[in-house]
Order: C-alpha cells, then sequence, then structure tokens
C-alpha cells in the first residue's frame, strides 16, 4: 500500500530497496540466485518497483497515470506467472 511519504511526494521517485534485493536481482540476472533470492528478486519487482497492489489514485492526474503505468508492468508479471502453462501448451499444439 502506498505510503503517507509516497502519497505526499508521487510515484515516479524509485522505488525504495535493501542490500538483499539488490543482491537478489543482480544473481538473478546472472543466472546463480537460490530460491529464496529468485523469490525476493519477483516479490520487490511486483510489489515495490510497480507497486502492483497499491493504491494508484493521487491528487495530480499525472501521478496518477505514472503509478498505473507502473502497476500495469507488476500485472503483467503476476499474470505470467499465474498462466497455466500446460494449457497454454495444448492450446498452442492445436492451433498447428
Amino acid at each position: 500500500m502506498a505510503t503517507k511519504e509516497r502519497l505526499a511526494v508521487g510515484p515516479h521517485l524509485p522505488a525504495e530497496y535493501e542490500l538483499a534485493d539488490v543482491s537478489a536481482l543482480q544473481a538473478l540476472q546472472q543466472g546463480v540466485a537460490n530460491e529464496d533470492q529468485q523469490k525476493r528478486a519477483l516479490r520487490w519487482i511486483i510489489e515495490r518497483a510497480a507497486g502492483t497492489y497499491e493504491a494508484h489514485f493521487y491528487p495530480e492526474e499525472r501521478f496518477t497515470t505514472f503509478a498505473l503505468g507502473r502497476a500495469f508492468v507488476g500485472q503483467q508479471v503476476v499474470k505470467m506467472l499465474r498462466l497455466n502453462v500446460s494449457t497454454l501448451r495444448r492450446d498452442e499444439d492445436g492451433r498447428r
């Protein structure tokens, strides 16, 4: 959820992070992330960077628009994580 500080200044500021978030994302990029790092990196992207589950209304329309754009990215990531790959494969095979 958006904090009071975030609401006061807007969604255009960089997302907050901890050293463990940086390490997790770098390990993910290098292809060496362990299970916990993979989960932490995705959680940071979805929850912090994209603000997927935050309130997206701001007093200024441009901030609301910016927040909705960030959230859209997070929503697409969440969608991909929840898709049923078996169903997609079956549908793809049926179209050939």
